[in-house]
């Protein structure tokens, strides 16, 4: 008799669709189609899958969102995705610094400019896990996070000397969090704020 085919290997997920599955489920959450306990949980199994197996009765359940033409139910097939840093090191003087758009996003970013504009665009940005310290070295120039709802910042362990923070916490609405940003470290003559934008589509 002849052998059993071999089967076929185990697609393995990638950060790209473990954010799509979450962004899924934050829309089922914000249109009532999952509860919060219902979502933590679902996010939780999202950010620990290893597998596109594993992503797909996360959405399984869920039908289209309104006024979409596609369902919730599977993850779209990835290509191979940047991998996700531990550090990622920005280091600038005297010019403007950006990063948007489709980026992946490390575990830490350590920010070392002197008398730069940085923006930092979240919005878009592929996410390594729940949370994401910036660790600013930052003398002179502003910095501005670019944040989509459900992302969260905490300032607490930041020092500003002779400079200016103008941040809010949240987006103001009841968006449950998907992204906590941790701002550590130390800026000096400078600026941070934060604003709120819908992710770019």
């Amino acid at each position: 008799m002849p052998a059993d085919p071999p089967s076929s290997p185990v697609l393995r997920a990638s950060d790209a669709d473990r954010d799509r599955v979450i962004e899924l489920l934050r829309t089922a959450v914000t249109d009532g189609r999952l509860d919060a306990a219902e979502f933590d949980e679902r996010m939780g199994a999202a950010l620990a899958a290893r597998t596109v197996d594993a992503l797909v009765p996360l959405t399984a359940d869920l039908i289209a969102a309104p006024g979409s033409d596609s369902a919730l139910a599977v993850p779209r097939a990835a290509m191979p995705a940047e991998p996700a840093a531990e550090l990622l090191t920005i280091k600038a003087k005297h010019g403007p610094v950006r990063r948007e758009g489709r980026w992946t996003l490390p575990h830490r970013l350590a920010l070392r400019t002197a008398w730069c504009d940085v923006l930092l665009d979240l919005t878009s940005a592929v996410r390594s896990g729940p949370e994401l310290v910036v660790e600013l070295r930052v003398r002179g120039g502003d910095v501005e996070l670019v944040l989509a709802p459900g992302m969260v910042v905490d300032a607490n362990e930041l020092k500003v000397k002779h400079g200016a923070l103008a941040i809010s916490t949240d987006a103001g609405d009841d968006t449950l969090e998907t992204l906590h940003v941790r701002l550590v470290g130390r800026m000096k003559h400078g600026r941070v704020s934060t604003r709120w934008v819908p992710p770019h589509r």
